[in-house]
This record gives C-alpha cells, structure tokens and sequence, in this order.
C-alpha cells in the first residue's frame, strides 16, 4: 500500500467517524441548555457547600483554603461523569432502545469507525465541560493564572477518553441499564472519592493509595491542580499526562474489543 492510499484510507476512516460525532452533536443541542446546566451546577453546589461548610473547618489544606483545594478536582470530575454516562447509559440507549448503530451499520460506517466516532464525541465532551466549568470557577477567582483555562481543555479531554473507554467497557458486559448502578457504585464512585478531590492523596491508607495511581481521575486531578495553582506544570504533564495517554490507548482498545462483539451480535 503506497503513502498516498493510506492517507485516502484515513481521510475516509475519520471522515466516518466524524459522522457519529457530529450525529450525537446534532442530538445533543437540540436540548443544549438542559444538557448543559446539570454540568456546570452540580460543581458550582458541591463547591459552595463544602467550601462554606467544611471550609469552615479546614481552614488549611496544603496551604490554601478548602475552596481553593477543591476547585481543581470539582473540574476535571466533570470530565469523568460527562464522558461515563454517555459512553454507558447513552451508548446503551442508542445501541440497544434506539437501534442507531444498526442504522449505521447498513451504510459504510463499520464497527471501528462507531466506536471511534463515539470516543471522540465524549472526549470533546469531557474537554468543553471541563473547559467551562474552569471559566466558571476562574471568574470567581479560583485560578492563579486564568490564561492556563484553555490547558484545562486538554485535561478533560485526556480524562474522558479513558473514562469513556470504561463506560463502554461497562456497556459491553451489562445485559440492562440497572446494572450500570453496580459499575457506578463500585467502579465510578470510589475514583470520585479516591482520586484527591477532597482531601491530599498522602493522607489516604498506602494500599488505597497505590490502588489509587491506577485511576485515571487521579492524573488529571493532578494535572488540573498544577493548572490551577500554578505548579510544577511540565512535571505535572510529563508523568500524569504520560500515564493518562497509555491508560487511554488501553482502555480504548478493551473497549472496541468487547463492544464490537455486542454491536455485530
């Protein structure tokens, strides 16, 4: 195979899957503002409640406030719900209720280029969400440099492609929607609470705290505090970002073995 027929075979690889993202696109805005506010709501109340409640109480955590020690995590966890409930429940919903991938697959779109379109439609999700809610949080002054705000874009991508691999991981072994409560209660949760959101990372038990670097939430809740405080930023990109690219290439290759076999069943 020449150079020049390669190129034209990945022109046209990505071309399909740009059609189920710009699919999914064209469905999500049609509602856009519903979609949205849950997003930038749910971290603006968490940040509000604990930061005034707790806040009251931890009026020192790494040498800033509870606010400010919140802000970075609340952020990059966008990323992580908005890419694993639209690569579980709606991938589920549209693969199994809606039968779009059965559509698509009557046209030259195959599997590959589904699965593709699907993981890059959450992870430019992850990136807008975060991307919008460090806009939200840096207007109230949470961000030492807000120039770095479009780093943070970055970041929820590099989180959501992972993430959302989980998701479709979860959807290829569930047989109905109730058993996402399972992956969300085991699997989901724990990297919420574990990942050093609410509190420092050293302050966890050393097992929890080995199990912890195999999360991708981790890393970018790192990556996003360098962002946000200004610090140690390149370290920062060079391990966490190293790691959450290797996470991401095999995850997402799980993710299309597993779920190939359900959308051809």
């Amino acid at each position: 195979m020449t150079l020049k027929s390669l190129l034209k075979s990945w022109k046209s690889f990505f071309h399909l899957c740009m059609h189920i993202t710009l699919r999914n696109w064209t469905v999500y805005k049609k509602d856009l503002i519903a979609n949205i506010s849950p997003t930038v709501a749910d971290p603006a109340l968490i940040l509000i409640s604990l930061g005034f409640g707790l806040g009251g109480y931890l009026t020192n955590v790494e040498g800033m406030s509870y606010m400010n020690y919140l802000a970075p995590g609340l952020t990059v966890a966008t990323a992580l719900f908005t890419s694993f409930f639209e690569s579980s429940y709606g991938f589920y919903v549209r693969m199994t209720f809606e039968n779009v991938f059965k559509a698509m697959l009557t046209t030259p779109i195959g599997v590959k280029e589904v699965v593709m379109g699907e993981l890059i439609w959450v992870a430019l999700k992850g990136a807008v969400m975060a991307f919008g809610v460090a806009i939200v949080l840096a207007l109230c002054g949470f961000m030492t440099n807000p120039w770095l705000i479009p780093t943070l874009a970055i970041v929820g991508f590099l989180v959501a492609l992972p993430c959302g691999a989980m998701g479709l991981l979860a959807t290829a072994f569930v047989n109905n929607m109730n058993q996402f409560q399972s992956v969300y209660s085991f699997v989901i949760a724990p990297l919420y609470f574990l990942s050093g959101i609410f509190f420092p990372i050293p302050q966890m038990n050393p097992i929890v705290r080995v199990v912890a670097e195999f999360f991708p939430l981790i890393h970018g809740v790192r990556l996003a505090q360098a962002l946000f405080w200004q610090k140690d930023i390149l370290a920062a990109f060079s391990y966490s970002g190293t790691i959450l690219i290797i996470q991401s290439v095999v995850l997402c290759t799980l993710a299309y073995k597993k779920i190939s076999k359900k959308l051809i069943a």
